[in-house]
This record gives structure tokens, C-alpha cells and sequence, in this order.
């Protein structure tokens, strides 16, 4: 038989759909990827009663396509699979009554966006405030954070990078057990109030980054593995299974996940997505689908006429996830984890778990030098070298932060900087970060020394599954060999004592300290030299076996170069001398403690050296008026 007897559309695959799909004529046409039965129905309920049952057609490969049909939003239905069991859609848009009801109709498109003059916030801008739905207000809502973002803008943040928003269990949790990742926690106010908020942010010069979840989903009310091979026991995560992307069947893995990626940028605007722990996302395909993912974001972000970004969360310091496609993965930005843990280390003492890796002045000078500490060289923790050199990448490339969810959260007792630090090691650990030559992100209330704990919440359905969570959370803090009792995840009090209580009253350090990150951030859109993330020098003095001063340079490498900024920060209790007072051609522009700030250094008090903890400024006189 000669090659030209075969039929060349054999070997292409269908375009795998998920999902409900709007046409034209306001009908909708369902898809639904099934390859573990060979038959499967659209069934349209009326609370938990069937009005209706339709058998799909198969078209191959697994996709199985309903009739186009006119129904009402916010119309129930499932799919019956062939052992007689109805499920919610896998790529269910809205699920109002929860994880293992009925989905529901959604358009996207009814809803009308006020945002046609946005634009976006280029990377280099990018100040990112991380925050939780659930415990930024009382409210616990999208709506609700709508009368913040005037508090936020003031501040100084441009960006909001919202925790996972994907259903889960129950009406509490941090949003990574999320069982359907296209389908708005109907408790935050569902897909139309995510809409809302992206809208007023964007009204507001806000962008929003959304926090996205690729390497594993939830245990309960997670049934994709009744309709296809969505996991695989090839690789393991901390969280079970990883997701099938290089396995028999993964075309429609790759297809779900690729198609939500678009669904984000497309029908909620939204501005980036933060890949959760990519370090877990495994693919050997030719083509990674980290790299597919960035190139989807790439093509929507083009219809929509504004930049989208695609940061990674990574424990691996691989900086092949920023190198070009030639010899990498070419996404935007990654998490350095290695920021926040040398800053902690240092000012807290603490040494369990990865903390025994830092804790030294010269892990902080190296962060700053060359983004990561661990390039290459040994990790005690990991009892291997770790990492690769960074320093051929911009900083603008590195996500750092000095809190967030999982460093705070993950504490036996949630205890946050506010109450674990003095103010003045509160203010030099804001310096670092709003100094440093990279992306901030603060995490929500750090700005105003948040006393109220974080600690990690759920309110799962299963109880042998809370059971196993809460054996896991004790044993995970007796190994930090910690004095202090957990609280249960479970509990609704828990959950309760993590919401912000949003007060900085005037002359408190809370007041002085919100002071401190508004004028720093002010510093940083003002200042050109906060634009150079290239041009950077950390030194220690009087040596790095013995530091006390660390001295940080920024769009220079030397401390007298016309137009640089220095900073000084003193690494010790003790006042310091240091060459700060004698800069010359330059003034002093910032301290850090200042009386605004709350801090020990009166209005009219002559600068002679650095107070305990204190960090100084330094730049051309003529900047004050910038």
C-alpha cells in the first residue's frame, strides 16, 4: 500500500472544547471531554430534579458535544456518565450551590466592562499587594474589597494578586483544594463579582494578577478522573497526584488547562496569573506546557490591547523558566523565595527547616547582588548544591516579598512580623524590600504591622478527610519543635481570627509604619533610579565576618556615581558609625527613623550615625522636589 492510500485526517485530533459555549443565535452547545465511558448525557435539573435528559454525540478523541439548546442563565445541569452517576461539568463556569451540586449557566459576555481605556502597568512598575478574599474585609467578598482599593492606590500599590478563587469545599479555605478551577467561589460572590472587581480595579490604575493553581486540585468533590485521565501516578506532588501532561490521554488535560488560562484573560480581563509551585508541574512533551500556558496568555493579551504576565512560583531557583524559548520557558517573572527567607532568618534568629540555609548579613547582600543566594552552591537543608546563577537576568524578573500567604500561614500560630518584631526591625525589613532592585509584593496588612494571625483554614465536608488534615497540621508543627499550639483548621474561629482588622489609629506604629511604605513607594514611582534594575551594589562594613552597616547602591556600583542612590542600614541593636553623615553631593532623603514614622530620631536632631535597626537614604539634593 503506497503512503498516498492513507487518510492524512486520521492522524489529526479534534480540537478538544470544555465547557458550555454561547453561539450566535443565544443558544448553547455543551462539550464535555469523556474517555472513561462510552456514553454520556446532558442533564438539565431543576434543584436536584432532572426537567430533562439528552444523549451528547462522541466526535472522537473523547469529546462528546450536546445539541444547541436555549435555556435560561443560571439553569442547573450535569452529565450523566455511563455508570449512572451525574456529575457537575469539569469545566463548569459557576457552581452557586457548591462542589458537588448541579453547575450552572454563566455568560460571561452579559456583563459590560467600563475598562476600554485600559492599558495595563508595565512589569518594571508593578507593585503587587497579595490578599485573601475571605479575611481582606469583614464582608468576606469581591465586593467588598471595591471600597479598599482608594486605601491601596494611596499607598502606593498598582496591583492586587488575588489568592486562588476556584471552587472549593465549603465557604473557607485558602483557595488551593480548589476542585473546579473554572468556577468562581460562589461565597466571594461567584464569576460576575470577580468581574466587578477587575473592573473597578481597573477603573481605579489597578492591575489584577490572579493566583492560579496547574500542578494538582482538591480532594473532595473532585471528579475529573471519572470523566478522563486527568492525573497520574507517573510523578507525585505534596498534594497527591499530579496533573497528566505527558501521559496516554493528556491532550485533553493540556486543552483544560490551556483553554482556563485563556477563559482568565479573555472573559475576566484579568492582568496576570501566578503559576502556584511549578516545581510540581511535570512534562516532558516537547513543548512544556508552562510554555504553552505563556503563549496562550501572549495571544489573548493581544486581542486585549494590554500586557498579561505569567509569574511562576518556584523552589528550584531555575532561572531556565525566564531564559528565551530557544533554551527555556520564557515566562515573565518568578517568584525568589530566597529574598524573603535570608530577611526573616536575619531578624527573627530563627533556623528550623529551610531557615538553617540563611541567617547571615551576607545571605541579604547576596540577595540583593545577584537575586538568588542559593546559585549553585551546597544547601545544608537540601543536602545538594541548589540553584542557578541569576545575574543574567534583570531584577524586574524576581518576585520578592518580606510575608506572604505561605511564610506567615504555615507558622504553627500564623504570627506575622507585626507581632514577632520590633517596630524599628519592621521598618528595616519594609527598607529592604522597597529598596531592593526587583518586583515587590507586600503581603495584605504588613503595611500597617497587621497583629491579627494568618494561619491556614478549611472547611471541608469530608470528616476523615478534616481528620487527616488535622493529624497532618500537628505532626508539621511538632517537627518545627515549637512551644506554641496550632489552631484547628477547621475550626470557623480560626478563620475568623485571620481577618484584618484595617486599623493604623494616629500616633501609633501602625500609623508611622503604613507612613514608611507609602513614602517608600512614593520614592520608587518618582525616582528614576528606581527604574534601573540592572546597575546594583550591596557591600558589608566593616566586613562580612563582622558586618554592622550594609551599604546598597542602586543605577550604579559605586557609592559616589552621579545620580545613584545609597542606602545604609544598620544590621545591629547598637547605634553605628558609618560614612552615611559625609556622603558627599548628596543629602539625606529618608530615615527610617524619622518621628513620622514613629521611630527614636527627633525632628531637628542631627544625623551623626544610624540608630538600632535604622536605615537612611541618600541621593542628589534635587530629588526632594521630584
Amino acid at each position: 500500500m503506497s503512503t498516498m492510500d492513507f487518510n492524512a485526517m486520521d492522524f489529526v485530533t479534534p480540537q478538544i472544547m470544555h465547557g458550555p459555549v454561547l453561539l450566535g443565535d443565544g443558544t448553547i452547545q455543551w462539550n464535555v471531554w469523556v474517555t472513561r465511558s462510552d456514553r454520556v448525557s446532558l442533564v438539565l435539573m431543576d434543584a436536584d430534579h432532572v426537567v430533562a435528559e439528552v444523549p451528547m454525540e462522541c466526535r472522537g478523541h473523547g469529546l462528546f458535544v450536546s445539541a444547541p439548546r436555549k435555556v435560561s442563565e443560571e439553569q442547573r445541569y450535569g452529565f450523566r456518565l455511563g455508570d449512572g452517576s451525574v456529575r457537575p461539568d469539569p469545566a463548569s463556569r459557576w457552581q452557586p450551590d457548591g462542589v458537588h451540586k448541579p453547575s450552572a449557566v454563566w455568560s460571561p459576555d452579559s456583563f459590560q466592562w467600563t475598562d476600554r481605556r485600559w492599558k495595563g502597568i508595565p512589569r518594571t512598575d508593578l507593585v503587587i499587594y497579595e490578599l485573601h478574599v475571605g479575611t481582606f474585609t469583614d464582608e468576606r467578598t469581591f465586593d467588598a474589597i471595591i471600597p479598599r482599593l482608594p486605601a491601596l492606590v494611596e499607598l502606593g500599590v498598582n496591583a492586587i494578586e488575588v489568592m486562588p478563587v476556584a471552587q472549593f469545599p465549603g465557604d473557607r479555605n485558602w483557595g488551593y483544594d480548589g476542585v473546579h478551577p473554572y468556577a468562581v467561589q460562589n461565597t466571594y460572590g461567584g464569576p460576575r463579582g470577580l468581574q466587578r472587581l477587575v473592573d473597578a480595579c481597573h477603573q481605579s490604575g489597578v492591575a489584577v494578577i490572579l493566583d492560579v493553581v496547574y500542578n494538582h486540585f482538591g480532594p473532595e468533590g473532585n471528579y475529573l478522573n471519572e470523566f478522563g485521565p486527568y492525573f497520574t501516578d507517573q510523578y507525585l506532588t505534596p498534594w497527591g497526584s499530579a496533573l497528566n501532561f505527558d501521559q496516554a490521554g493528556n491532550e485533553g488535560v493540556r486543552a483544560f488547562v490551556l483553554e482556563n488560562v485563556r477563559y482568565w484573560v479573555r472573559d475576566f480581563h484579568v492582568d496576570g496569573l501566578r503559576l502556584d509551585a511549578v516545581h510540581a508541574i511535570f512534562d516532558s512533551s516537547p513543548c512544556h506546557i508552562l510554555r504553552e500556558i505563556k503563549e496562550v496568555a501572549d495571544e489573548e493579551a493581544a486581542r486585549r490591547g494590554w500586557p498579561v504576565q505569567i509569574i511562576a512560583e518556584s523552589d528550584r531557583n531555575d532561572v531556565r523558566l525566564l531564559d528565551k524559548p530557544e533554551k527555556g520557558l520564557g515566562l515573565d517573572a518568578v517568584w525568589s523565595d530566597d529574598f524573603h527567607h535570608a530577611v526573616h532568618a536575619f531578624l527573627t534568629n530563627e533556623r528550623q527547616g529551610y531557615y538553617v540555609d540563611f541567617g547571615s548579613a551576607s545571605h541579604l547582600s547576596k540577595a540583593l547582588n545577584q537575586s538568588f543566594v542559593y546559585d549553585g552552591v551546597h544547601s545544608v537543608f537540601r543536602g545538594h548544591s541548589h540553584g542557578t546563577k541569576a545575574n543574567q537576568h534583570s531584577g524586574d524578573r524576581f518576585v520578592v516579598c518580606i510575608q506572604n500567604h505561605d511564610q506567615v500561614g504555615n507558622r504553627t500560630r500564623g504570627d506575622r512580623f507585626g507581632t514577632i518584631l520590633s517596630p524599628a526591625k519592621q521598618r528595616l525589613a519594609a527598607g529592604l524590600l522597597l529598596t531592593a532592585p526587583h518586583i515587590p509584593m507586600l503581603f495584605m496588612g504588613e503595611e500597617y504591622g497587621e497583629t491579627r494571625p494568618f494561619p491556614y483554614f478549611c472547611s471541608f465536608l469530608d470528616q476523615q478527610l478534616v481528620d487527616a488534615i488535622r493529624r497532618g497540621r500537628t505532626e508539621e508543627h511538632a517537627a518545627e519543635d515549637s512551644a506554641s499550639e496550632g489552631f484547628d483548621p477547621q475550626a470557623e474561629s480560626t478563620f475568623d481570627k485571620a481577618t484584618l482588622g484595617w486599623a493604623w489609629p494616629d500616633d501609633s506604629h501602625s500609623a508611622g509604619l503604613r507612613r514608611l511604605y507609602r513614602d517608600l513607594l512614593s520614592l520608587r514611582r518618582r525616582w528614576p533610579v528606581f527604574r534601573d534594575f540592572h546597575n546594583r551594589r550591596a557591600d558589608l562594613f566593616p566586613s562580612s565576618d563582622s558586618p554592622q552597616v550594609l551599604r546598597f547602591v542602586r543605577a550604579a556600583t559605586i557609592p559616589h556615581a552621579a545620580g545613584a542612590m545609597v542606602a545604609y542600614f544598620n544590621m545591629t541593636g547598637r547605634e553605628q558609625q558609618s560614612e552615611c553623615a559625609h556622603h558627599h553631593e548628596s543629602g539625606l532623603i529618608f530615615s527610617s527613623e524619622a518621628s513620622r514614622y514613629r521611630g527614636q530620631r527627633g525632628p531637628d536632631e542631627p544625623v551623626q550615625s544610624l540608630l538600632p535597626y535604622e536605615f537612611q537614604i541618600y541621593g542628589p539634593t534635587c530629588w526632594k522636589q521630584l
